[in-house]
């Protein structure tokens, strides 16, 4: 791996409402998939809208795994985020994508503190 971390971004569709709305399951489901990907889980933040919908945070000590949901689309957009090389990002994102009973991904791969010898400034 070139750089500090690998950040998967992934636009999750056709998952079952029922999951997406179930903030103690979506919990579960990250939890364990951090787990099942080698990563120490630290702490977990999550918060259910009314009248539906989720936001949550699974903080890892390589980074985090995070999600918002729209149940009554069948979408969730999820990230996850981990620092070198010991834990794979694409082991807990195959894992939640599976346990959301996905029909269809969109992912890409974010190489994350590529260092070049200028820094450049974003404006």
């Amino acid at each position: 791996m070139q750089g500090l971390g690998r950040h998967i971004l992934a636009e999750v569709y056709g998952c079952e409402f029922h999951i997406l709305n179930d903030l103690e399951k979506i919990r579960e489901i990250l939890v364990s998939a951090a787990l099942s990907a080698g990563a120490q889980v630290l702490q977990t933040a999550f918060h259910r809208f009314s009248p539906q919908g989720v936001s949550g945070v699974v903080v890892i000590s390589e980074s985090h795994l995070a999600i918002h949901t729209w149940p009554e689309l069948g979408y969730a957009a999820v990230d996850v985020f981990t620092c070198g090389e010991r834990v794979d990002p694409w082991v807990a994102m195959e894992a939640i994508v599976k346990e959301f009973g996905a029909t269809s991904v969109t992912a890409s791969e974010i190489k994350r503190g590529v260092f070049t010898k200028s820094v450049e400034r974003a404006s």
